[in-house]
């Protein structure tokens, strides 16, 4: 919570800056309206999905609207695939490896040679075997059930800050720091019991509450402007 809260107090001040600053400060060379970039990124977990840290890699598409405005496109994906991750009687709901799609606005003060922006993306973030399940396979065995995992899908909001080093017209270097809010829906799963007086196993449902939680996440890039 305290992570949310520096990160919008950065883009609020970043937005205030924008609105006050005098406009004959602006470079007079027009900026390129199109840049590339790949990254390097790393998003932490909250601590209950034991605080770890996954590296991981990307790209951005930028299309610069003026000197304070850019709208961005950003794909990631963090390789790692874990297997057991997070929450829940059965398994976590951010295991296997991750991939993120956002989309949003960047905007800020841009300098002779560096720039400071704000962002805010909002898109998805999928884990490729975030959801799962026991169930029952109707085998005539003492144990009945097979645990089945299954891709799922979150709607994410990427909020933070941008720093930006132009080495030259065509060069840009990049540094992100921000908190990536993910929502995970209400869904429906089940555990496994046992009835020690009739030897037997059941399946007991429950259901997994929806919530937002808070993941910092930091990227460090190059792009080529054109």
């Amino acid at each position: 919570m305290i992570r949310s809260k520096f990160i919008v107090m950065i883009f609020t001040l970043i937005s205030l800056q924008i609105l006050c600053s005098d406009k004959t400060t602006a470079q007079t060379e027009d900026v390129p309206k199109v840049e590339v970039g790949v990254h390097f990124t790393s998003i932490t977990k909250p601590d209950f999905s034991n605080g770890d840290t996954e590296p991981g890699f990307g790209g951005r598409f930028t299309f610069n609207l003026n000197r304070s405005i850019a709208l961005e496109a950003v794909g990631n994906f963090f390789p790692h695939n874990c297997r057991f991750c997070g929450r829940g009687p059965v398994a976590g709901d951010n295991s296997g490896n991750i991939t993120q799609g956002l989309f949003g606005i960047k905007a800020g003060k841009r300098f002779e040679k560096w720039g400071v922006f704000g962002k805010a993306r909002p898109g998805i973030v999928s884990f490729s075997v975030g959801d799962s399940k026991y169930v029952d396979t109707g085998a005539g065995i003492s144990f009945p059930f097979e645990l089945r995992r299954q891709r799922l899908t979150n709607f994410a909001a990427d909020l933070g800050a941008v720093i930006e080093f132009y080495p030259s017209r065509r060069l840009v270097t990049r540094f992100e720091a921000g908190d990536t809010l993910i929502h995970y829906r209400q869904r429906q799963s089940n555990f496994f019991s046992f009835d020690p007086i009739t030897g037997t196993t059941f399946l007991v449902p429950f259901t997994t509450r929806s919530e937002t939680r808070h993941n910092f996440q930091f990227t460090a890039g190059v792009g080529w402007r054109f």
